[in-house]
């Protein structure tokens, strides 16, 4: 269950929000369970399964995680050596967001390998 700050406006009309993106959300729900099925992880984000692919294929896309075909199921290997986007966090890994959220005992994400260019 995903619990949102209300904020009040003005006009008395009230606005959910959540300090992390749809992004990180999805980030830390494939760093917790690698091999989730992306219903799964739609469902724990609270996006729809195909806002949870094009998300997917964004952290792709970005260097932040590679995908494995493993029968018929995907893995996903997380790139905790991967930096903020945002000028003003650029100089951090996206590793101390992932530490920050495990949970005691989990070990330590394994970077991916990174490509020769």
């Amino acid at each position: 269950m995903t619990v949102m700050a209300t904020t009040q406006r003005e006009n008395g009309s009230q606005r959910n929000w959540t300090f992390l993106t749809n992004h990180a959300h999805v980030l830390l729900a494939i760093a917790r369970n690698p091999t989730a099925r992306l219903r799964d992880v739609a469902d724990e984000v609270g996006v729809t399964e195909r806002a949870a692919q094009a998300i997917v294929a964004d952290l792709e896309a970005g260097g932040y995680l590679r995908r494995t075909r493993v029968g018929r199921r995907n893995e996903y290997t997380v790139n905790p050596a991967g930096r903020f986007r945002h000028p003003a966090e650029a100089y951090q890994h996206v590793g101390a967001l992932l530490a920050l959220f495990a949970e005691p005992g989990d070990e330590e994400p394994t970077p991916a390998p990174s490509s020769a260019s």
